[in-house]
């Protein structure tokens, strides 16, 4: 009964290894925490690009079917539902509604665009606001970086 007695206190964890362990998981977690971070920030950059260059396809599938690209007033939408008045027409060029972007605002969609003969498409990135470094830049259709 003894020995019982002498493995049961010995089986428990003490306050001090308790105390161990938390210690060394926190420094883990303020070392590797804002790396991780970081990378969350950088797969939202990567996961616009993506859905920009998706769109830029579905519009140049929409090209060949129409002959033109959507108007502006038309948006991205007309990747989606047929737009009045616009013959040949054979959507839907994407399987799924239009996404917002990876921080939840709409992508801006112009045509004419600014920067050559194709639609422009932009994501403010992080901020929300025109211009931008880093997170914080315009994720754009006319750059491939």
């Amino acid at each position: 009964m003894r020995n019982r007695n002498r493995n049961r206190r010995r089986a428990g964890i003490t306050l001090i290894e308790m105390l161990v362990v938390v210690t060394i998981i926190a420094l883990f977690a303020a070392i590797v925490g804002p790396r991780l971070l970081s990378r969350g920030d950088q797969a939202r950059v990567v996961a616009a690009r993506t859905q920009i260059n998706a769109f830029m396809t579905a519009i140049g599938a929409y090209k060949l079917d129409t002959g033109m690209f959507p108007t502006t007033e038309m948006g991205l939408g007309a990747l989606r539902n047929r737009p009045a008045n616009v013959n040949l027409w054979n959507g839907p060029y994407l399987p799924q509604d239009i996404p917002m972007d990876p921080w939840g605002r709409p992508y801006m969609y112009r045509y004419p665009g600014e920067h050559g003969d194709e639609p422009d498409i932009v994501s403010l990135g992080a901020d929300g606001q025109p211009g931008g470094e880093g997170i914080n830049a315009d994720i754009v259709s006319w750059k491939s970086q």
